[in-house]
């Protein structure tokens, strides 16, 4: 697989999201009509004991779904961290059940339609957001600066792009992409950024890229959303399960 993506780090906070998303909106408001901030979303209040996917109620989604391609990258190298995340022992995607079970019949769907996803994270444990908090703070650090957020000063990813919290630690949210396979070799369609890229041109629905691009985009989105999935409007690839089995748990059990 090729470096995929650019990705606004994980700011799931959706009161940040809002108050983002009706920033750009309102490009042309004026001073005297300031943004009201939408309602405040609960976030997760409780840190899960389980010490693993099993008493967390998770499994891995290939049990699932066995043809989905598995590029986990911060098991890796290949991501805007460069090194392999805190708590990411092994590349494996772990979902809560449920949550498996939708992914899997988005899976059947486009394996029908000659395509497949790629997922390239699923749940995270806590100890890996921190370990991105960290990086963020380190401005000595920009090896990465050109492939994941070449428009934007580190020092700006804190807080508006990286957050404390992450919706991954609940299970129910996955990072995916999306294949054209031929038999069995797959290759990315072209989503108009890579996973991960920290750029406007993430947004989904992104004036920046292409109509081909969009349309690839748009493809992604109805296979996920006819299944019960939610976008997250600043990043194409990620998508959360609603209504959430378990919105107020987070998990900090490694992924091995």
């Amino acid at each position: 697989m090729q470096r995929s993506t650019i990705r606004f780090l994980h700011l799931r906070d959706a009161r940040f999201a809002g108050l983002l998303f009706a920033a750009v909106m309102c490009g042309a408001c004026t001073a005297s009509a300031p943004v009201r901030p939408p309602p405040t979303v609960a976030a997760p209040v409780q840190l899960s004991t389980a010490t693993d996917a099993a008493a967390a109620g998770m499994v891995d989604v290939l049990t699932h779904a066995p043809t989905l391609r598995v590029d986990m990258r911060y098991a890796g190298s290949d991501n805007f961290v460069g090194t392999p995340v805190r708590g990411y022992d092994a590349p494996r995607c772990y979902l809560l059940t449920p949550v498996a079970q939708a992914l899997a019949r988005v899976q059947a769907a486009l394996r029908a339609q000659g395509m497949s996803l790629v997922v390239y994270d699923c749940y995270r444990p806590v100890r890996a957001v921190r370990h991105f908090v960290a990086w963020a703070h380190d401005s000595a650090d920009q090896r990465t600066k050109a492939a994941y957020y070449p428009r934007l000063d580190k020092a700006r990813l804190l807080g508006r792009y990286i957050a404390e919290s992450s919706g991954h630690s609940r299970g129910a949210t996955v990072d995916v992409g999306l294949l054209r396979c031929r038999a069995e070799t797959c290759e990315p369609f072209d989503m108009g950024t890579g996973f991960d890229v920290f750029d406007p041109r993430a947004n989904t629905d992104s004036a920046e890229v292409t109509a081909a691009q969009r349309a690839n985009r748009q493809h992604l989105l109805q296979a996920m959303r006819a299944q019960g999935f939610e976008n997250y409007a600043l990043e194409w690839w990620h998508y959360t399960l609603r209504p959430e089995p378990a919105p107020r748990i987070a998990h900090d059990f490694p992924v091995r």
